[in-house]
């Protein structure tokens, strides 16, 4: 990106190409999309603060598989439609490359 408006010059704008904006907006969506994930893991770790550890790993294993377990459940949640953070944080950085240009 700055190799191409170096090549243009510091005063024009690069207008992205509509392959280049498809791109912007796939990677946009996936970066939302990890983001409400990591959120709904943080939302859902105090539901199951209060279970016991009484599985047949114990202690930090279960805490090590927990941990694994709301990531992943974060991802599906997110991957199905999760509750609309991935649409909002892919408006957002579309915007603000818009702005940056």
């Amino acid at each position: 990106m700055n190799s191409m408006l170096i090549a243009q010059g510091a005063s024009s704008p690069a207008t992205p190409s509509p392959a280049e904006q498809a791109a912007r907006e796939k990677q946009a969506e996936a970066t939302g999309q990890k983001f409400e994930a990591m959120f709904l893991a943080q939302m859902m770790a105090p539901m199951f603060d209060g279970l016991g550890e009484d599985s047949p790993f114990g202690g930090q294993t279960a805490k090590a598989y927990r941990s694994v377990m709301l990531q992943e459940y974060g991802e599906a949640m997110a991957a199905n439609g999760g509750i609309g953070i991935a649409d909002q944080v892919k408006a957002e950085i579309l915007r603000l490359q818009e702005v940056a240009q």
